[in-house]
């Protein structure tokens, strides 16, 4: 009896974990697209209502925006998550992340061009021009759109090596991000020096003495799991 069990035990238990880590990593994707898609709804639900304020343009720009700096800072976020707690099950959710943040990047941007400026090119240029906050913002949604196209698992195959350098251009936008935010808010630099400081901590996670430091910690902990 013993001898039977014995080895169903050690092939059930490897099944199992499988199993786990699957229905893990299926439920973080569905968590991920709800709540990527919960900002679109509140806006739409407040544009709906009439509860965007006085000034519905800026209260729409505000929300789009802050909504693709969030989503962004996330997938920024997935590296070192997975550096410091070895959680893999978030390396997938990058993707959807980084083309949410594009998706609320272009409604911030349609915003700009048809709300805010009845998509009149005198006054885009004007806009753009006098205002450098829009240049800045301008140049990452376009650095975004290389990214989005090659986010693909085929687009990955074709690229080979040169998708990973092109594919860094994500730390560039995302501080071109900021400096955006920055520059729009004047003066009131507490929710984007928020932003800041979070993008700092995740970029020295990623500076390879830090992150040697970090892997060396967590495997301790996994070899004193282990051996308790």
């Amino acid at each position: 009896m013993t001898a039977a069990t014995g080895p169903e035990t050690a092939v059930s238990t490897p099944q199992v974990k499988r199993w786990d880590r699957k229905k893990t990593a299926r439920l973080l994707t569905w968590l991920t697209h709800i709540g990527a898609l919960v900002p679109l709804a509140v806006l739409l639900r407040e544009y709906f209502t009439n509860s965007l304020g006085a000034d519905p343009v800026r209260e729409i720009l505000f929300h789009t925006g802050t909504s693709a700096l969030v989503l962004l800072v996330m997938s920024l976020a997935v590296t070192p998550v997975t550096i410091v707690f070895g959680w893999k099950q978030v390396i997938p959710l990058r993707r959807p992340l980084g083309l949410y943040a594009f998706l609320y990047v272009c409604l911030h941007l349609i915003t700009f061009l048809w709300l805010d400026y009845g998509l009149n090119l005198s006054f885009i240029v004007d806009g753009i021009v006098e205002q450098p906050f829009v240049i800045v913002g301008t140049a990452a949604f376009l650095l975004l759109i290389p990214l989005a196209i090659t986010s693909t698992k085929g687009w990955q195959r074709r690229l080979g090596k040169r998708w990973k350098p092109l594919h860094k251009l994500s730390y560039l936008i995302i501080v071109l991000a900021l400096i955006h935010f920055f520059w729009l808010v004047k003066n009131v630099y507490i929710e984007p020096g928020i932003y800041a400081g979070i993008v700092a901590l995740l970029f020295l996670t990623r500076w390879n003495p830090v992150k040697q430091k970090l892997l060396r910690w967590q495997r301790q902990i996994r070899t004193r799991l282990k051996s308790s």
